[in-house]
């Protein structure tokens, strides 16, 4: 008879929190000029990036009036429009991004209360 491995259940929650915390997180930001909802939008998404993302973030801000033609691929209705494209699943938060927590929990970097 075969011996069952025991898996330590506090370990495996500390493996997958360190491999959660080395995931490369894709980031959209669909903004329309330089009006100061998208202005906010810029510095809040920053500001969450650089405190809980640092070094493993990549951040693309698309100006609608620029590029119109963008905002039919993901299918933005809305500005500002967050699209977290990974690590997986996909997320949109519309919005100024003034909300942190909110911010946080759409990004599943916490749990939703």
């Amino acid at each position: 008879m075969a011996k069952k491995k025991h898996v330590d259940a506090t370990q495996a929650f500390e493996a997958a929190l360190a491999n959660r915390k080395e995931e490369q997180y894709t980031l959209r930001l669909y903004v329309t000029g330089m009006t100061p909802r998208s202005t906010q939008a810029i510095t809040n998404i920053k500001k969450i990036c650089a405190e809980h993302l640092e070094g493993r973030y990549i951040l693309e801000v698309i100006d609608l009036f620029q590029q119109p033609h963008l905002a039919q691929g993901d299918q933005i209705i809305a500005t500002p429009t967050l699209i977290k494209q990974l690590p997986p699943p996909l997320r949109r938060i519309v919005g100024d991004l003034s909300n942190t927590e909110h911010v946080l929990v759409g990004l599943d970097l916490r749990k939703n209360s």
